[in-house]
């Protein structure tokens, strides 16, 4: 069995599911930016089985553009000069927008205003029609 990376309490992700690539990458590291590739490309299925269904979707609209059409999540980092720290950095990355994920969003609960708040409302646009009425004198200007 390989190893298990805990996300959250109850969440864990296979190793197995994540794809690392190893790229150069521009930037800070002089003329190693040239020789050693730094730069991380982590890519995890967002259909394993870790992940229940509605965190997966849940997910999948959280990445946004870094989600693919076939449910892959693409994390790149590249900030760091070791390509260890990038490849923590990307799995940090992957770890937050999963426990974001994990979130559910709250349901909005259909409210209404009341009578009172109405009557208020529209009286006030009377009283403010009126104010602008009487500025031009009226509709018998002609």
């Amino acid at each position: 069995m390989s190893p298990m990376i805990r996300i959250a309490a109850d969440i864990f992700i296979d190793e197995e599911d994540l794809h690392w690539s190893f790229v150069r990458s521009g930037g800070p590291g002089g003329q190693n930016v040239n020789k050693v590739s730094t730069a991380v490309q982590l890519r995890f299925n967002a259909a394993s089985r870790a992940l229940p269904e509605d965190v997966r979707r849940r997910l999948i609209a959280l990445a946004g553009k870094r989600a693919t059409d076939q449910g892959e999540i693409v994390i790149i980092a590249r900030t760091e000069r070791s390509q260890e720290r990038n490849r923590q950095e990307a799995l940090q990355r992957l770890a937050e927008l999963i426990e974001k994920a994990l979130v559910r969003p709250k349901r909005r609960i259909k409210t209404r205003p009341s009578a009172t708040a109405r009557e208020k409302r529209l009286s006030s646009k009377h009283i403010r029609a009126k104010t602008k009425t009487m500025r031009h004198g009226g509709a018998d200007d002609e």
